[in-house]
This record gives structure tokens, sequence and C-alpha cells, in this order.
């Protein structure tokens, strides 16, 4: 048995909610025609092609209702439940919330803290995240993170939700800032649809004092509030040789720890995405691809093994706050869930201090650029219905719960 490890299941605001209104909805409207475009250019399984909606329908890239989660969420959270699970991590959506620039919505504060309640109710401890991609347009317009005051913003929303919400115990300020980074501001792929390296720079100086003063925010309401950030980490491993090291030092340095090293001072643990082993061979993504997910991502649990081993030196303890597959036929999911955990409890073993494991979803939720058809979830979702389905690896997870508790 291993003391007093959570188990839970993770979702963000925007892609279960429905019916929101920030800078994602805004710029899905405006490229949802042209992503269905690009995609009857692929070649698709007609498993997936067949689906509804279709990744060929301009419908999925509207997040629209989504899956009604912001009525459902107790249903869900009976689900979660039944499933064994002893903790959950859900996003505040920052545009219900503070609508208008310095007006807070208390009705949909009082939303939340229903949440909070709901997950108590049930004995499931909540995991809450501060930002989760998604700006309040109010903000956006104002040019979102490239804003000097963006720090100053982030704190006093982090303030007010602390105040908000003085029973919740652990905080993840900002999901993935590698992320909101490397495809909104060098890459220009996601909203705000800005290039190169000084808009990437910047947007990650941002985000690294907004945590600080997001942390100092938290911590001055709740002292023994446990705060971090939900950091996207992928195992760079070197195929051997002096290039090959000299690369992969490289990419941990500047994609992997850049944030996390210039933000452990202000964390009380390390949050951890991890989805992505990257092998280094002459160049980048010489990966094997022996097994791979609907989207095409490697299925390789070494990886978390190795990343949660590379952490062990920063000295904090680690939770995984997102890990998991889209797997729409539900063929792999339960043995990639033994497996990867597997390797998490061998780095337990070598003494690394892992606390938690939350999958990458409880539910079917928008994809953000993919849309609705990657099925990422433990619980199906009849997007014409917004019916939920058990899916049968929800219950192997389940079982593997009960193993680690027994």
């Amino acid at each position: 048995m291993i003391q007093n490890f959570l188990f839970g299941a993770a979702t963000a605001s925007h892609q279960v909610e429905g019916n929101t209104h920030n800078d994602w909805t805004v710029w899905e409207h405006k490229n949802a025609k042209e992503l269905a475009r690009r995609a009857e250019e692929k070649k698709w399984p007609d498993y997936i092609l067949n689906g509804f909606p279709s990744p060929l329908q301009e419908e999925n890239y509207v997040s629209a209702r989504a899956c009604d989660h912001y009525h459902r969420f107790r249903e869900d959270f009976d689900i979660a439940k039944s499933l064994g699970h002893t903790a959950h991590r859900f996003s505040i959506e920052w545009s219900r919330v503070e609508p208008e620039e310095g007006k807070f919505d208390e009705k949909e504060i009082a939303h939340y803290r229903e949440v909070v309640a709901a997950l108590r109710e049930r004995g499931m401890k909540p995991f809450v995240t501060l930002w989760h991609y998604t700006l309040p347009v109010w903000l956006a317009e104002k040019g979102g993170v490239m804003n000097g005051k963006f720090p100053e913003y982030f704190a006093r929303y982090a303030d007010h939700m602390a105040r908000s919400l003085a029973d919740v115990s652990f905080w993840m300020t900002i999901n993935e800032p590698e992320i909101v980074a490397f495809h909104g501001y060098y890459k220009g792929q996601r909203p705000p649809e800005k290039h190169g390296f000084i808009s990437l720079y910047r947007s990650m100086r941002r985000m690294i004092k907004a945590h600080h003063m997001a942390y100092r925010s938290i911590k001055d309401v709740a002292p023994e509030a446990h705060v971090g950030a939900a950091m996207h980490l992928s195992w760079f491993e070197s195929a051997g040789g002096l290039v090959n090291d000299a690369l992969k030092y490289l990419m941990d340095r500047f994609v992997n720890f850049y944030f996390l090293e210039r933000t452990i001072k202000s964390s009380d643990f390390i949050g951890v995405n991890h989805y992505f082993h990257n092998r280094v061979d002459g160049g980048l993504n010489k990966n094997r691809n022996k097994e791979k997910t609907d989207l095409g991502w490697e299925i390789y649990p070494e990886s978390m093994y190795q990343i949660l081993k590379q952490l062990q030196k920063y000295g904090l303890p680690i939770y995984i706050t997102e890990n998991g597959l889209a797997d729409a036929r539900d063929v792999e999911r339960a043995s990639f869930i033994e497996n990867y955990l597997m390797s998490v409890k061998r780095a337990i073993n070598e003494g690394a201090d892992i606390r938690g494991y939350f999958h990458w979803s409880l539910l079917d939720n928008f994809e953000w650029d993919s849309g609705f058809w990657p099925r990422f979830g433990l619980v199906e979702v009849d997007y014409r219905t917004l019916e939920r389905k058990i899916r049968p690896s929800a219950w192997a997870y389940k079982k593997i719960i009960e193993t680690w508790q027994a």
C-alpha cells in the first residue's frame, strides 16, 4: 500500500462546461471553417471519420455546449466517485468570474463554491487551476499575456478566488505555460496568433512573473495552501553521442525546465502534465512509434519514469496533473494506465516523492484546435444527447486504485 496517494481525473472549464465566452470562443468561430478544410487533406480511419462530430465538420471546432458539465457536474462527480477517485482537478473559467475588468461576478463564484462542495461531499479532494488557456475577452483585447500589467491582473484574480474559495487546499496557477507560449506566441497556431522568438520569450517572462505574484496572493490569504503550476514536461532521450547529448541538454533547459527553475522558490509542489517522449538522434522526434494514440502520439511508459526521476533533484512533492491518450475505441487505455502507473510506482520505489495521479480526462471533451473528435475520456460522451457512458478502461483504472490502496 502506498500511503495517502491520490487518484483521480482532470478536466478544464472551457473543454467541458459549455457556453463560455472568452478569447478561445472568438478564435473558434473565426477558424472553424479553415480547420475543417485542412482536415479534408488528411487520411482518417472510419471509426473517427464516421463519429460525431466528424473532423470534417465545422461544428467539431466550436466548443458550444461542450459536455454541459457546468450544469451536470454533480452527475459527473457521482461517476468519478463510483470509479474510486479520491481527488479531482478542475479549472475556474476566468471569463465567467471576471467578465469585465475588475468586476467579479459573485453568482459565478458561488457556482464554483458548489463545485468544491460537491467534490468534498463525495470524498474527493479538489485541485483547482486558475488559468487553463482561456482569457477573458477584455484582457485579450488589452494584449493578454503581452500586456505589461498582466501579472497584476492575474494576481488580483488569484487573490479574489483564494478569498472566495477559502477551503481549497491545492491551487495551480497556470496550466502549461510552455504550450501557451509556444503555440500562441511563437508558432501562431492558437490565440493570440503571435509569431517569433521575441514574443515567445516575453510571454514566458510575463507568465513567470504572474506565477510569482499569484503565489504570493494566495499564500497571503491562505498560508497553509499548497500552490504550484501544471507544467508540460516531455522526456528528451539522447540516442548517444556529443551532438545528441548537447541537444537534449538544450531542450531540457529551454523547453522542459525554463519555467520550473524560475518559479521553484514560489512552488510548494510540481504539477506534471506528461504525454510525450522525444528521442533525439540527429534531430528531434526520432521516436520508433511502435504504439500510437488516435492523435499519433507515441505510447512509451518509460518516459513517465524518466521525467519523474529528472524532477527528483528539485526536492518538491510531485503530482501528475495530466496523463492520458486519445483512444476512441478504448482499446489501449486500460493498458496505458496500468503501464504508466507502473512507471510511477518504480519512481516512487526509488525515492521520488510522488503524491497523486490525475488521468486526462474524466470526460470526452473539446480538445482545443483538434475539436471534439479526439476521445480522451474515462467516460464517453454522446455529443448528440450528452449521455455519459463509463468505458471499460475506467473500471480497469478503479481496480488499479484498489490494488494500490490495499
